[in-house]
This record gives structure tokens, C-alpha cells and sequence, in this order.
């Protein structure tokens, strides 16, 4: 209108506007009243206080789109498929495939993912130890066969010749 107001309600205008998205196929989301110092998660629905949500000073409200726990969540799934390529679900198959142990020391929860750092293929899911000690070595079979060798007691000792001249075992 020319004064600057619309020619029906609030109320009224919502609901057209709800029916025309509607006839259009999309979902509209219900208009739900929040108690002040509280804030709606979309993803879980709850209204819950400012102390449980993260600061975001570049929305509207200051606070981030998603509660901590929804977000949480969010990014931990993202993060399988950001770095490795796999769901959340596929990383759970396999830890029951391995029957939740890690996949060498067969001792210890399998809560990391392996992946090959030159090719990106998963390898398997493996406890902290296991994991962390394959990227100390390098992905190196060779270097991994070594500590092998050495810790069946089989030292892997130059033997010295001459000076300077050393003598490597067979």
C-alpha cells in the first residue's frame, strides 16, 4: 500500500503465505514461541537457554544456528566424510565387522580410523596406540617388519669391519 501497510494482518498474511509454499511443495516451519534468554535447535527442537549454544557474532541473534550437542554431532559426521570419505554408519560396520577390537592388537577398542596417506583408502579402524604407532613409522612395511625383527630379538646391528666400515646383517 502507498502508507507503507499491508492490506491484511500478520496473522492473516502468514497463513497465505504458508498455504502458497505449501501448494508449492516446500515445507514451512511452524512458528514456535521461545521464552526469552532461550533459543529453538532445528535439528532436535528443543528450546533451550543461551548457556547451551555457541556464540556466532555474524548471525542475526548472536548465537549459532545449532544447539552444542545437535552441532556436535553435525560436525562429527561431517568430519568422516570430509577426511575419509565414509558415513558415520559405514565406520560402524566396521567396528562390529572387527568385533570392536582394533585390528592388531585385538585387545583394545577400535575407535580410530586407518587410513592410507598416500592413496586415502580406509584401511580399517584401530585403538589409539596402533594407530599413532603405524604414523611414527611411516606406513613403512619395511620399517614396521623391522621393529618386528627387533622385537623378537632378532637386533638389526651393523657389524664393524674396518674403520668406518660397517657390515650390514643378511
Amino acid at each position: 500500500m502507498t502508507d507503507g501497510l499491508q492490506a491484511y494482518c500478520r496473522e492473516c498474511s502468514s497463513e497465505y503465505y504458508r498455504q502458497r509454499q505449501e501448494a508449492k511443495g516446500k515445507k514451512v516451519r511452524e512458528k514456535v514461541s521461545v521464552p526469552a534468554g532461550h533459543k529453538r535447535c532445528p535439528q532436535c527442537g528443543d528450546a533451550k537457554p543461551h548457556a547451551e549454544w555457541e556464540r556466532n557474532k555474524s548471525s542475526s541473534d548472536g548465537w549459532a544456528s545449532y544447539c552444542r550437542t545437535c552441532r556436535a554431532e553435525r560436525n562429527r559426521a561431517s568430519y568422516f566424510m570430509r577426511k575419509y570419505g565414509i558415513t558415520e554408519a559405514q565406520r560402524d560396520e566396521m567396528v562390529a565387522s572387527q568385533m570392536g577390537l582394533c585390528a592388531i592388537c585385538l585387545t583394545a577398542p577400535a575407535v580410530h580410523v586407518d587410513h592410507c596417506h598416500k592413496t586415502g583408502r580406509v584401511r580399517g579402524v584401530l585403538c589409539f596406540n596402533c594407530n599413532s604407532g603405524l604414523g611414527l613409522l611411516g606406513d613403512d612395511p619395511e620399517a614396521i617388519n623391522r621393529a618386528a625383527d627387533y622385537l623378537e630379538g632378532n637386533a638389526w646391528k651393523p657389524t664393524l669391519v674396518a674403520p668406518g666400515v660397517y657390515q650390514l646383517p643378511s
